[in-house]
């Protein structure tokens, strides 16, 4: 009988080994209206049987894990920090090098030697001014001064040798120092149609085109800039004065750069505008790389406040109750990642960049909520993230 059995059950199992399960999309292909119903009865059965498993695991796992209905929550341990405070103000680039270059003489714009654009140095020649005729005036003159210069010198050894009269060396010094006063005066003049550079920079813009005519004061050439020694200038409130010392350090922002910059305060004006009850600074940049321009607007942020040995916290957290006392959440630990939290009073500081100085009611080693604390209550229990 035992033998009858086994080769029953060795012949059923053979027989399912050699009957594989067709899979859902063949059947789909190639079975009939009636497999297809029969198959979407299997597996609904099947998926109610696994709906009905899964509520049964569910239903232990709650009654098991007692974190399961803590709030969750993201902690803080604090520390002592240094706080530092920003006073924004207003302010522009400036340099003292950007001028608009003016002719000395009038005439013509023969030649203009630089473009825009171009680097030039100190006393370089940047454009040419016809002189009318003034150079061949300067030559006469020269050989007119050089033939006094000559008798002078003669009338003067004579007259060191006590020979001619005193009148005529008197004459002899007096053309010639008239003679070479004209010199002086005519080559100076011819020396102001030539337009020089008068600091190292960078040729902006060229304004009047060659052969124009111009004139002293009225005929604008060209704009000359050196952008090396640049600076902020700006307005800051009277109340700082006292603050605000020259060679302090400051931060300086460029929102149309993206970047900011370290620079030193090198000037405090001693004057006080009635206007708006301010007194201007100057804060020296750095512009190896040239990306600073005139004109250019920046914020100064000076350090008006410094706490050492302070404990910082979000701005976000901080609650206000009825009394409207501002208050934070503290985590006190029962294992590693559960405890309680428990509502405390703070006296907060000043605000900056999104951090609070705390002055009282926190200490180093404190552990606070940072995330999750808006729906708390005082003594909850919670789970650390």
């Amino acid at each position: 009988m035992k033998q009858i059995i086994t080769i029953t059950i060795l012949s059923l199992a053979l027989f399912s080994c050699g009957n594989k399960e067709t899979s859902v999309e063949d059947l789909a292909k190639n079975g009939s209206l009636t497999e297809l119903r029969a198959k979407k009865k299997e597996l609904g059965q099947q998926q109610t049987e696994i709906k009905r498993q899964l509520t049964v695991l569910e239903d232990k796992i709650n009654e098991l894990d007692n974190t399961k209905h803590k709030d969750l929550v993201t902690t803080l341990t604090l520390k002592d920090t240094i706080f530092k405070h920003f006073t924004e103000v207003q302010g522009d680039v400036e340099t003292d090098q950007n001028i608009i270059i003016y002719p000395q003489f009038s005439g013509t714009l023969t030649k203009i030697y630089v473009k825009e654009g171009q680097n030039v140095s100190k006393g370089q020649l940047l454009a040419k001014i016809d002189d009318g005729g003034l150079s061949s005036q300067l030559a006469q003159v020269k050989a007119q001064t050089e033939l006094a210069k000559t008798t002078f010198e003669r009338q003067s050894r004579l007259w060191e040798q006590k020979i001619g009269s005193e009148i005529q060396y008197l004459q002899a010094k007096t053309n010639y120092e008239a003679s070479k006063n004209s010199f002086d005066q005519l080559e100076k003049q011819l020396g102001k149609t030539n337009v020089t550079a008068p600091f190292s920079g960078t040729i902006d813009q060229i304004i009047t085109d060659q052969g124009s005519l111009v004139s002293p004061g009225q005929s604008p050439l060209m704009r000359i800039v050196n952008t090396n020694n640049m600076y902020v200038k700006a307005d800051v409130p009277e109340n700082y004065l006292g603050k605000v010392t020259e060679g302090s350090e400051v931060l300086v922002d460029f929102i149309s750069l993206g970047k900011t910059y370290t620079g030193k305060i090198r000037q405090v004006s001693n004057y006080i505008n009635p206007d708006n009850r301010s007194f201007s600074v100057q804060v020296a940049l750095p512009n190896k790389d040239h990306v600073l321009k005139p004109n250019l607007i920046a914020t100064i942020k000076l350090n008006d406040y410094v706490a050492n040995n302070t404990i910082v916290i979000p701005n976000n957290i901080v609650q206000k109750n009825g009394k409207n006392e501002s208050l934070i959440f503290m985590f006190i630990p029962e294992t590693d990642s559960t405890g309680t939290v428990k509502q405390t009073i703070i006296k907060t500081g000043k605000e900056q960049n999104g951090e609070t100085e705390v002055s009282e009611g926190l200490k180093s080693g404190d552990i606070i909520v940072i995330e999750g604390a808006r729906t708390l209550r005082d003594g909850q229990e919670v789970s650390i993230k």
